[in-house]
């Protein structure tokens, strides 16, 4: 081999060290581009996890402690109305106390004939049967032929010429559950009106208790 083949051949050689070192050194710059790129796309994408997480844990917590004033709202609420129901079935009770003494006072049986008359003309009806408590049959009888005689007053006032048959019922109200006044009846008690205190201190309670709310309770209360 003479010495300028040598030489070319050298310096292949040397070409093909140099091209494999400068392609070694790409390659290792490369890969470390492309780790840092990594590395970096990874912490932040942790960073980014970390955020969200955080920021559902303060959703969370914030709808935690939203529901927790509502429910602490909610039972407030619930213990006040409670409170204010619970005041007006007293007031119920002490008023239908104070009815049950007024049925004993001399003012009743003036109370039983303003009843009869009411019920007289609600009802409308030719025959009608009185029931009352059996303690109170004696002043029902002794108001009724006046109520009668006040209907047919108002009636024969208002155009209208009336004579009904009013007589007392042998069925009795009880006194466990009726604390005073009457009941009329009609047509073999198809038809019912109840003229009682209870059943009238119930309509009443019903009509009034916007009013009995405002008074008793303001709207900060």
């Amino acid at each position: 081999m003479s010495a300028d083949s040598s030489r070319q051949i050298k310096q292949m050689v040397n070409f093909i060290k140099q091209e494999a070192h400068e392609k070694v050194n790409e390659l290792k710059l490369k890969t470390d581009h492309d780790f840092n790129l990594e590395k970096q796309n990874l912490v932040h994408n942790g960073k980014l996890k970390i955020q969200e997480e955080y920021n559902q844990k303060e959703k969370d917590l914030e709808i935690e402690q939203r529901v927790s004033r509502s429910a602490s709202v909610g039972a407030a609420r619930v213990k006040k109305m409670k409170g204010r129901d619970d005041l007006l079935e007293t007031l119920k009770k002490e008023t239908l106390e104070k009815l049950a003494v007024f049925c004993k006072s001399p003012e009743y049986p003036a109370f039983v004939k303003k009843l009869l008359v009411q019920g007289l003309i609600k009802i409308e009806e030719q025959e009608v049967e009185i029931q009352c408590k059996a303690e109170d049959k004696s002043i029902v009888a002794k108001v009724l032929p006046e109520a009668v005689a006040e209907f047919k007053a108002v009636m024969t006032a208002a155009g209208h010429t009336v004579n009904p048959k009013v007589t007392m019922s042998n069925n009795v109200l009880s006194s466990k559950a009726v604390t005073g006044g009457v009941v009329l009846t009609a047509l073999n008690n198809r038809i019912v009106l109840s003229q009682t205190v209870d059943d009238r201190l119930k309509i009443a309670y019903t009509d009034v208790m916007p009013s009995v709310r405002n008074g008793l309770f303001s709207k900060s209360t």
